[in-house]
């Protein structure tokens, strides 16, 4: 009885509901119930029997699941790489082009015209269930709708709106127009001119995928050198093919006629691209921008108010709701009657942002020598940046906005740091505030502060 009794656990745990154990149940009550010694034997060698036979059986058939899962769950070369893909850590533009971009062409994103002014002027993109797939037919379409170079303006990517495609590498190039000074659109242009005739033709400016595009394949590929790894080690499945090259939602293979491209070289891509043309495109492209951000404030008035043009300032900042508080009630004020901001004067103002670097440089004479910053002394320094000169009320403005103590004198660091982040309209890489990174990060700042060798601002 000692063997049976052990035996009855084990049967219990194997098959809790199954009709074997019933079978055994009976055995069990009719040996204890039968007084005859042989009965007895013969039972107790069936369930013996009987357990050996469903415990074989148990394990052979987890056994032959086991086998069958492992085999299943093997991994493809494609499923661990865009597994390696999915763990890459995109950075803030490639972020801000995937949650704007609205549009997809064979597996790859593309940003409309009015999904790039949305992602420069907005923080959030226009509600939407799923993107839109696009056909051969409707980029035919698109190529037949999109304007001349002859025929550009002010509002050409308002008069596109959705009817034209952006790649990656054009909304990057797109982003630098628009924050590159009158000064630098010669040297972009002579970029893209290889051959230095003075012309940029189609082939000369797809050399901006290439410059685009080089860093973040780089990227890419770190993240997938555990996969090349396991692929040189035999671990693939027998009979998968040679790695294909690497692919994205972001950057594919294949050559598609963007809205840019044709726009630039004409549907046949036969046409070339001359400097003065290309100057127009950029200064129409950075009053657009401008014009959408001052008509959103001005409500179609011909000026907007101190207080709102303070308020597109410190839009792209990373200031405390404190500190964006006080800039706001210090101008209010110093200046409780305000005269107005023209469209004009703010895109004086905007364009000589894109020379802070240079400004930079000419206000750091005073802060070596520990002078305060005038508004004469700025406005000279203004037209020394840009060689134009900004309204003396706009100039004033900004002094009310940034002058601590009201003492006439600009308050130059802070000034500088607060422009930067709107020039670049929340791009910058923002330092972590918060928890153990932020305290190493205040910790690195306190100890370069005071070295003479680190660049100021």
């Amino acid at each position: 009885m000692s063997t049976f009794n052990m035996a009855t656990p084990l049967c219990r745990r194997i098959f809790p509901n199954s009709k074997v154990f019933g079978r055994f149940s009976q055995c069990q009550r009719g040996i204890r119930t039968n007084a005859t010694f042989s009965r007895v034997q013969r039972n107790q060698k069936f369930c013996l029997y009987g357990t050996a036979a469903a415990t074989s059986l148990y394990f052979g058939w987890k056994w032959l699941e086991n086998n069958a899962v492992v085999e299943a769950a093997r991994p493809s070369r494609r499923m661990m790489e865009d597994q390696s893909l999915r763990g890459l850590k995109l950075n803030h533009r490639e972020r801000r082009f995937i949650k704007f971009a609205s549009v997809e062409y064979q597996g790859q994103l593309y940003m409309t015209p009015q999904d790039f002014i949305e992602s420069v002027t907005d923080s959030e993109p226009r509600p939407r269930l799923k993107r839109r797939t696009l056909w051969d037919k409707d980029l035919d379409r698109f190529h037949q709708e999109t304007p001349s170079l002859s025929k550009g303006s002010p509002d050409m990517f308002r008069t596109i709106f959705d009817k034209g495609i952006i790649s990656y590498t054009e909304y990057l190039f797109l982003l630098s127009i628009l924050t590159k000074p009158q000064t630098g659109f010669r040297i972009a242009f002579n970029m893209f001119d290889t051959d230095g005739n003075q012309r940029v033709d189609k082939e000369e400016f797809l050399v901006l995928e290439k410059i685009f595009s080089t860093a973040r394949r780089d990227r890419l590929n770190r993240a997938l050198e555990g996969v090349v790894k396991v692929a040189d080690a035999g671990l693939y499945p027998t009979g998968e093919e040679e790695p294909e090259p690497l692919e994205d939602e972001l950057q594919k293979s294949h050559v598609v006629d963007t809205t840019l491209l044709v726009h630039f070289f004409g549907r046949k891509g036969k046409q070339d691209l001359k400097f003065e043309e290309f100057k127009m495109f950029m200064e129409n492209l950075q009053t657009e921008v401008l014009e959408i951000e001052f008509n959103e404030f001005s409500k179609g008035l011909p000026a907007i108010t101190e207080l709102d043009f303070a308020r597109i300032l410190l839009r792209y900042t990373y200031l405390q709701s404190d500190q964006y508080e006080m800039y706001l009630e210090r101008l209010l004020d110093r200046i409780p009657d305000g005269q107005g901001i023209t469209f004009n004067e703010f895109k004086s103002f905007c364009q000589f942002l894109n020379t802070l670097d240079d400004f930079a440089i000419a206000m750091r004479m005073y802060t070596l020598a520990d002078q305060p910053i005038s508004q004469e002394e700025f406005h000279r320094a203004v037209k020394i940046c840009t060689g134009a000169e900004l309204s003396p009320h706009i100039v004033d403005t900004v002094f009310k906005i940034f002058d601590d103590d009201g003492d006439g004198q600009l308050s130059y660091k802070e000034f500088i740091a607060i422009m930067r982040d709107r020039l670049h309209r929340g791009f910058k890489t923002q330092l972590p505030r918060e928890g153990w990174e932020g305290f190493k990060a205040c910790i690195k700042d306190e100890m370069t502060r005071d070295d003479p060798s680190t660049p100021s601002l």
